[in-house]
């Protein structure tokens, strides 16, 4: 019989931990032949990155994964799995917790941490938690970027599927078309943008339209739309489908894809501006430069976490071409005017698209967030 696992998510954001989850929960059906199930609190949210997913249905098999509605109230009577994962602290069903108990022998019970290149993560990474009055015992199982953290989220498949596509230029003409963007020119950057609100990115289209550098942005609808209509004097949000030319600036809004084909826009882009954590782990494995728009923590806690990661990130790169980067990087964050910095980083794109292709690598060889949980769990199942 197949091991079974249960993950919980509660949608925040929209899109980021229902990402993570629905990723991961794919790759543990597919690749080890675990039976899972997905319960998720807003049905309606996930389906706009899984459009075969029908909201209306509370229970439902997709691509493998048996996914349930988590309801907010009278949470249904179920067996417990083998091993459940509670994704980023979201707290369990008492019902659910109950029948984790009632079970002979226990569940490995996962708390999912959200990702950080923090010091400290090493330290935290599998502490058990007893529970204070149940017969359970919770892990915190942290992702991260060395060999002492949980890993990060990568398919099997996925190194050979994205050299293939950066090696076949047919093959993206084609994905160009499909979106209604014209084939490359000479001399032109492809930059994609999805990221947070933010002034920065106001002032940094406004400095694309005025530069000399002609530069093609693939927009995916989302919270940065705003800023695009305050930027280039537009009466209302722009829609899919719309294109619109600023001085060396053309803007493509692209209708929100699922996350097979938001990798492919990745892969394709020579410059990808990302926000929260699955976005930001896609980027890394699409070996392209990538900017980084955290998501935003009282008392500016997401600034450590960004230095922490620029930490890491930065150091193989030469003295200069750290400093353009990390400048954009902060800029962007700090929601500062970035013109002088991404003029900086124009000349060090070269570099720093090797540097990414590098680092892709380098991550991957610490073994990947599925691999090691399903290790960890099964030390715990033994």
């Amino acid at each position: 019989m197949a091991q079974r696992w249960d993950i919980f998510c509660t949608v925040i954001d929209n899109y980021g931990d229902i990402g993570v989850t629905w990723r991961l929960a794919r790759q543990l059906a597919h690749e080890y032949g675990f039976a899972v199930r997905l319960w998720v609190d807003d049905l309606a949210s996930f389906a706009r990155i899984a459009p075969g997913l029908q909201p209306a249905l509370a229970q439902q098999v997709l691509d493998g994964v048996d996914i349930r509605l988590w309801p907010a109230q009278d949470f249904p009577a179920t067996d417990a799995a083998d091993v459940v994962i509670e994704a980023f602290g979201c707290p369990l069903p008492e019902r659910y917790l109950a029948a984790m108990v009632g079970r002979a022998r226990k569940p490995v019970w996962i708390n999912l941490e959200y990702l950080s290149a923090e010091d400290w993560v090493a330290g935290c990474h599998g502490l058990a938690s007893p529970h204070p009055q149940l017969p359970l015992t919770k892990h915190f199982f942290f992702p991260g970027f060395g060999d002492d953290t949980g890993g990060l989220l990568c398919e099997r498949a996925l190194p050979a599927q994205r050299d293939a596509w950066q090696a076949d230029a047919v093959l993206q003409d084609a994905y160009w078309q499909h979106l209604g963007v014209p084939p490359r020119h000479a001399g032109e950057l492809r930059v994609s943008l999805f990221c947070y609100e933010s002034a920065a990115a106001r002032q940094w289209l406004a400095s694309c339209t005025a530069g000399s550098q002609p530069l093609r942005l693939l927009v995916p609808q989302g919270k940065v739309l705003p800023d695009v209509a305050a930027a280039l004097g537009l009466p209302q949000l722009p829609q899919a489908g719309d294109v619109l030319q600023r001085g060396a600036l053309t803007l493509h809004v692209l209708p929100l894809t699922d996350q097979h084909g938001y990798d492919r826009l990745l892969w394709s882009c020579d410059l990808n501006i990302v926000r929260g954590e699955d976005s930001f782990v896609r980027a890394q494995w699409a070996a392209r430069p990538f900017l980084w728009h955290i998501y935003r923590q009282d008392e500016d806690a997401h600034l450590v976490k960004l230095e922490a990661f620029l930490q890491r990130y930065l150091v193989p790169l030469p003295a200069a071409q750290q400093q353009a980067v990390g400048e954009l990087w902060r800029g962007w964050n700090r929601k500062q005017d970035v013109s002088a910095s991404w003029r900086q980083v124009l000349a060090v794109l070269p570099a720093w698209r090797e540097h990414a292709r590098i680092w892709s690598q380098m991550q991957l060889a610490h073994g990947d967030l599925a691999t090691r949980l399903v290790q960890f769990t099964e030390k715990q199942l033994q």
